[in-house]
């Protein structure tokens, strides 16, 4: 990539995040190029879709989050990086607002830009499940897509203001839950 070109998509990418991270996933891709101060042409050569620009939003914290779980299996109890790896993807979520349904509907979409992200995020969250499930640590009638619609419902709390402040306690609830009934009042709610 030709340097010019090179500081247009990172200052794109620097411009896109902030205004996904105000105005969530639906947010204006004119303002992501208005406020680049790039023409409308330029953030199309990068990023020819929202999707597309989302999912290079997105590849860097996906890729974060594979590796903190991946250096968890070994230095973290198999709860501690189950429950590490819900709230990292819960907060994920929260930063950028309306992702989840994206996420979500990229999941079964081999053709969405997200797809890889969204997979490799589902795999590393069932990797954390499966280890915890063979330490007896959780609850063996959930698997990682039940963790990933998990994700997907607690961000939808971040997303209506009535309900935004109960979040982070649901978050806790629901991460008690995940574990084995005997581990939730020993493991108690954690503040994201």
């Amino acid at each position: 990539m030709r340097a010019d070109a090179r500081k247009n998509y990172d200052r794109l990418l620097a411009v896109g995040r902030d205004v996904v991270t105000e105005h969530g996933a639906e947010a204006s891709l004119r303002d992501v190029a208005r406020k680049a101060g790039v023409g409308l042409g330029t953030l199309y050569r990068h990023f020819p879709t929202r999707e597309a620009l989302l999912e290079a939003l997105l590849r860097t914290n996906v890729d974060e989050l594979t590796a903190q779980a991946a250096d968890r299996e070994t230095s973290s109890t198999p709860e501690d990086a189950l429950i590490s790896w819900l709230r990292d993807s819960v907060a994920l979520t929260h930063e950028y607002r309306g992702v989840a349904a994206l996420l979500t509907a990229a999941m079964e979409d081999t053709e969405s830009a997200l797809n890889a992200s969204c997979v490799a995020l589902h795999d590393a969250g069932t990797r954390a499940l499966e280890r915890a499930h063979a330490a007896g640590r959780a609850r063996t009638d959930i698997d990682g897509t039940d963790l990933f619609a998990l994700i997907a419902a607690l961000a939808w709390l971040y997303d209506q203001p009535s309900l935004a402040p109960r979040a982070d306690h649901l978050v806790g609830v629901i991460s008690g839950a995940v574990l084995n009934s005997s581990l939730t009042s020993a493991a108690g709610p954690r503040q994201m």
